[in-house]
């Protein structure tokens, strides 16, 4: 599975959000920074090259959908995250997150 660029990053909760969608119902979806139509189009014919969205043809138009689901995607990049970072250990991670939790407390006073 390859990485996904951060505007593809974007796109792919739209598409698992709709499930189903043309250019324009993933480009209505983006409040901020909306890309140009023809951009957004390119991003999602990346998505469909890399295996991560896929389209039924109407005509001229196409319809797009994900073909990997939120939960594997998840899995996925998690795994890579805990392999690159935290030596492969999920009680590295763990504890790393637990470290954080306690230094992002509201009430945490530095000695």
């Amino acid at each position: 599975m390859q990485k996904l660029t951060n505007k593809e990053e974007e796109i792919m909760p739209i598409l698992w959000k709709l499930k189903k969608a043309f250019v324009k119902e993933v480009q209505a979806e983006i409040i901020e920074d909306k890309p140009h139509y023809n951009t957004l189009s390119t991003i999602i014919r990346n998505l469909e090259e890399k295996g991560f969205a896929a389209h039924n043809a109407f005509g001229n138009t196409y319809q797009y959908y994900p073909v990997i689901s939120l939960e594997a995607y998840r899995k996925k990049y998690i795994k890579t995250a805990i392999d690159n970072y935290f030596n492969s250990s999920y009680k590295n991670m763990v504890s790393f997150f637990a470290k954080e939790e306690k230094y992002l407390q509201p009430n945490y006073v530095k000695s």
